[in-house]
C-alpha cells in the first residue's frame, strides 16, 4: 500500500490552482490507475484539485485505488484551512475550494480505512466517527505549515492514533512551494501512539509494516472505544 501527500498534482499559489485542477476521472487519475495496476498495489493518491461542473471553486479531493486501478474510495476535504496567524502564514482555502460533507470509510483486503486531508486532523470527532465505522488505518495526507507543524504535527497525529486505537499514515509535503514553507516529517504511527517511521527533512520515502491484529490487541487491552457512554454526551452545545 502506497500513500502520497496533499496537493500531489500541484503545490503552488492560488492563482494556479484552477489551471492545474482536473475532473475525476481525468489524466491524473488515469496515470495513478495505471501505476496501481502495473505494480499490483493499493494506491492512496494524496489529494488533487477537482473541477466541480458549474462552480468556480474546486474540491480538494483524495482517492484510493485498488490493485486493478479502480476507485474504491473518494473524499472531499471537509474542513477548509482559513487561518490568519499573527507573524505567521495567512491563507483562506475557502477562496478557491468548496468543502465536502461526507465522512468516508472504505474497504480494502486488509481492513477498513478512513480518508481525511491535512487540516481535518484538528477535528477529532471526524476520526472517532471513522473508527466507530470500522476504520483501522487513517490516512492524513498533508501540506502542513512549518509555523504550526514544528509544535503540533506529531502531537496531533499521535493523539488521533491513541484515542482511536488505529494506525495513522500521514504523508506530507516539504519545502517552500507556496507562500509558506511546508513542514514535512511524513509519519506512520501505530495504535499505541508509537512513531514507526518519520521522514527526514528532505524529499524521501518512508515505510513500515502495519499489523492489523495489533489494532485488535490494543483495543482489547485498553477498551476505551467500547467504554464510551454516548448517552452522556451532550452535542447541543
Amino acid at each position: 500500500m502506497v500513500a502520497m501527500p496533499e496537493n500531489i498534482h500541484y503545490c503552488g499559489g492560488a492563482d494556479g490552482a484552477r489551471n492545474n485542477a482536473e475532473k475525476i476521472p481525468g489524466p491524473m487519475l488515469d496515470f495513478f490507475a495505471k501505476k496501481a495496476f502495473k505494480h499490483k498495489l493499493w494506491l492512496h493518491c494524496g489529494s488533487i484539485g477537482e473541477i466541480i461542473p458549474g462552480d468556480r471553486k474546486l474540491y480538494n479531493t483524495s482517492f484510493l485505488l485498488n490493485p486493478q486501478g479502480d476507485i474504491v474510495g473518494r473524499y472531499e476535504k471537509i474542513h477548509l484551512y482559513d487561518v490568519d496567524i499573527k507573524d505567521g502564514p495567512s491563507t483562506k482555502e475557502s477562496d478557491t475550494k468548496k468543502a465536502g460533507n461526507s465522512i468516508v470509510v472504505c474497504d480494502t483486503e486488509f481492513c477498513r480505512v478512513g480518508l481525511s486531508i491535512c487540516y481535518d486532523m484538528r477535528f477529532p470527532e471526524l476520526y472517532r466517527i471513522m473508527a466507530l465505522r470500522g476504520a483501522k488505518i487513517m490516512f492524513i495526507p498533508a501540506n502542513y505549515t512549518m509555523f504550526t507543524g514544528k509544535d503540533h504535527w506529531e502531537v496531533i497525529l499521535r493523539a488521533r492514533a491513541i484515542e482511536n486505537q488505529c494506525y495513522v499514515v500521514a504523508p506530507a509535503q516539504i519545502g517552500r512551494k507556496m507562500a509558506f514553507e511546508s513542514y514535512g516529517r511524513s509519519m506512520i504511527i501505530n495504535p499505541w501512539g508509537t512513531v514507526l517511521a518519520t521522514a527526514e527533512d528532505r524529499e524521501c520515502v518512508i515505510y513500515s509494516e502495519i499489523d492489523i491484529d495489533y489494532v485488535e490487541q490494543v483495543r482489547r487491552q485498553l477498551p476505551s472505544l467500547s467504554n464510551r457512554r454516548p448517552s452522556a454526551y451532550d452535542w447541543t452545545i
